[in-house]
């Protein structure tokens, strides 16, 4: 690449003034994947200090367009997906619509104790167990998020000899008559712990956005909570207000 860092915006700082030049070049020269040069490099070419670069580099970190890896450089990540989220929507359906391949694999599954918070949803007493269900949905091939689903097992009889991947959707219409809907969302930044950096292929403490979703049936009866983890720099999400629920009560408890 023969461009030079731009004159343009000299009244802001140098580090800013090749951010801007970075982030133009990698949307338009880097495909999601490929590594940036490194540090020693860029500084050569803009004739700056490296802490420079390292502060326009930190820059791009921040705004999503790369990340970090020890041992490997600057990597550029993924566009972000854009995902509704409204009472009825699905997230396998939402991507397929978009031409996007999605996968969904069936990582663990049995009864298990859930925590506190999880019991009193279900009102569940102590020590009651649940069915726990952990999926790791991956997008073209590359994982996104982590799901573990919390169903009431009396709702769901025989379900671990039926479900061994796909959409848990599905399977609830089409072998228990389940069609689900969100009561109740809750959204939340978090960090990633070792096994989410193993399962979704991104650094320790990588930012995450965690959505905790109490689903029910027809009458309103509590089925599912679920809880994702997806990558903050592959997802977004935003909320539908004309198709969800209205009471901010309801959205975020």
């Amino acid at each position: 690449m023969s461009r030079q860092l731009s004159t343009t915006g000299a009244a802001q700082p140098r580090y800013r003034t090749l951010a801007d030049t970075l982030a133009r070049e990698v949307r338009a020269d880097y495909g999601p994947g490929d590594l940036l040069p490194a540090e020693s490099q860029l500084a050569r070419r803009f004739a700056v200090n490296r802490h420079t670069v390292r502060r326009a580099l930190d820059e791009l970190v921040a705004a999503g367009m790369v990340t970090r890896h020890q041992g490997r450089g600057t990597q550029v990540v993924d566009r972000r997906l854009d995902y509704a989220v409204h009472a009825g929507s699905k997230v396998t359906h939402n991507l397929a619509e978009r031409g996007m391949a999605t996968e969904t694999r069936c990582l663990d599954q049995g009864l298990d104790a859930p925590p506190e918070a999880i019991a009193q949803r279900f009102e569940a007493s102590r020590g009651t167990p649940l069915l726990r269900v952990e999926t790791l949905r991956c997008v073209d091939g590359a994982p996104l998020l982590r799901l573990r689903h919390w169903f009431d097992p009396t709702r769901v009889p025989g379900w671990v000899d039926r479900y061994r991947g796909g959409s848990t959707r599905a399977l609830l219409d089409q072998h228990y008559g389940l069609r689900l809907r969100r009561r109740r969302v809750r959204l939340e930044a978090l960090q990633a712990d070792p096994e989410d950096s193993r399962l979704l292929q991104c650094p320790h403490r990588a930012p995450l956005l965690a959505l905790t979703s109490d689903n029910v049936d027809a009458a309103g009866r509590l089925v599912e909570v679920s809880v994702s983890r997806a990558r903050a720099d592959r997802l977004a999400y935003h909320i539908d207000f004309d198709h969800s629920l209205t009471d901010p009560d309801e959205v975020f408890p």
